[in-house]
Order: structure tokens, then C-alpha cells, then sequence
């Protein structure tokens, strides 16, 4: 959230210049991405959106995916309200989106009704995931999942590796590739050589985000070099 929707933005400058992003951000604290963290974090959600709320943003987004999605089918939408009635207590009438929701109309805006799905989760986690996503009637026909427990060393995974790890997913069914169900979890140097190389639209939980934002603002939802769901419709 901290680190590629920025660089999204930036790079989206560097084609519209006339559009100009100020980023602010308030954290909820997790260490160790388990089940007790992720519900202890949500608990958080109040005071972030509060501090955010003296900013008067245009949008807010939160993430993580995970945290949302754990708590089982259509969370989402219970947290994108909560956070919407704690800035309008402070005045603040911004549009409130959240990575769990966008990944799923990024999906339906691809016009894809199957995905596969790359998580950094423990297994049980990345289950939680696929029956989210599942319930809202997009198939998950294979995930991966890499396993890394610490948030910290999620965030340094190196997004480069993702260009061999999916290869370990089976596509054959897909009609998108999630290569980072996550926001923590670098992706955004991978996602077009990753959609080159499968032949299929690719898109991660902070594209999707990227495209919800800019859709709220009103904004072209176009990013260069960041997969189909941000290509630019005019091909320019």
C-alpha cells in the first residue's frame, strides 16, 4: 500500500501529467500474518480511519486483503462502511474502497470468471482466500501458496522470483493470473513480464487497487507497463 500504489501513481503522472497524487497513510499493526494478528489488526480500523479523516483525501483504500477476507464472505463490504462512518463523523465525505474489493471487480472487470492465485499465506490462509473469492462466484482452479508467516519478510519478497514461481500454477482453466493476492507482498515488477509470458491478463491485489482508485476519482484507471487491467484503452 505504501510502496507500489505509489509508484503506480507516479508512473501514471509520467503519461498524465495533468493529474497530480498526494499520498498519506496511517498504519494498523501486525507482525506475524496468523489468524489472531489479522482479527487484532481489523480492531484498528476506526483509529486509522480517524487520523486519516484530518487529511479530507478524495479516496481512501485499505488493505491488507487477507484481514478482510478471514473474516469470512462479503467482509469487505462491512469494512469499507465502517471506515466510511468514521470519516464522515470527522467531516471527511471520501469514497472508501478496500484491496479485497478491488481485487474482485479487477477480476470482473477483466470480464475473467477464473482465476488462479499466488499467495505469500500459510495454506489454511490461502484457502480462506480462494472461498472468499469463490463466494462470490469467480472459480480459483489452482493457488499457490509461498508460506511466509513474518509481514516483514513478505514485504522483501523478491518480485522477480514470481517470474518462475507461475509457472508452478496450473492455468489451463484460468482466464486471469492473481500474481499477488496481497498488497504486502511486490509484485508491480513482475505483472506485465508475467502477463507476456502466460498470455493471459495478470493483475494483483495492488493493480486492482490502483484501478479502483483511480476509477473513484473520476480518473482514466490507465498505469504503463502495469497489465491489462491498467493498459490504456486507447492504446497509446
Amino acid at each position: 500500500m505504501e510502496t507500489e500504489l505509489p509508484r503506480m501513481l507516479r508512473d501514471r503522472e509520467s503519461v498524465a501529467p495533468q493529474d497530480r497524487f498526494v499520498f498519506h497513510s496511517s498504519r494498523m499493526r501486525m507482525k506475524h500474518v496468523t489468524p489472531e494478528q489479522l482479527k487484532a489488526m481489523n480492531a484498528q480500523t476506526e483509529r486509522a480511519a480517524l487520523e486519516l479523516a484530518d487529511a479530507r483525501p478524495d479516496v481512501v483504500a485499505t488493505a491488507c486483503l487477507v484481514a478482510i477476507m478471514a473474516q469470512g464472505p462479503g467482509h469487505h463490504c462491512t469494512a469499507e462502511d465502517e471506515i466510511t462512518a468514521a470519516l464522515r463523523s470527522e467531516g471527511a465525505q471520501a469514497p472508501v474502497i478496500s484491496s479485497a474489493g478491488a481485487l474482485l471487480d479487477g477480476v470482473k472487470a477483466l470480464g475473467a470468471s477464473r482465476v488462479a492465485i499466488i499467495t505469500p499465506y500459510m495454506k489454511p490462509l490461502t484457502r480462506l482466500v480462494a472461498d472468499y473469492i469463490e463466494d462470490t462466484g469467480i472459480e480459483v482452479v489452482d493457488a499457490l501458496s509461498l508460506e511466509v508467516p513474518d509481514n516483514l519478510a513478505v514485504a522483501r519478497l523478491d518480485p522477480a522470483d514470481l517470474r518462475d514461481h507461475w509457472r508452478r500454477v496450473d492455468l489451463g482453466r484460468a482466464d486471469a493470473l492473481v500474481l499477488s493476492a496481497c498488497v504486502q507482498m511486490p509484485s508491480l515488477a513482475s505483472i506485465q513480464a508475467v502477463e507476456d509470458a502466460a498470455g493471459l491478463p495478470v493483475l494483483s491485489a495492488a493493480t486492482a487497487t490502483a484501478y479502483r482508485i483511480l476509477t473513484e476519482l473520476g480518473l482514466p484507471p490507465h498505469v504503463p507497463g502495469a497489465g491489462s487491467l491498467l493498459r490504456d484503452p486507447s492504446g497509446a
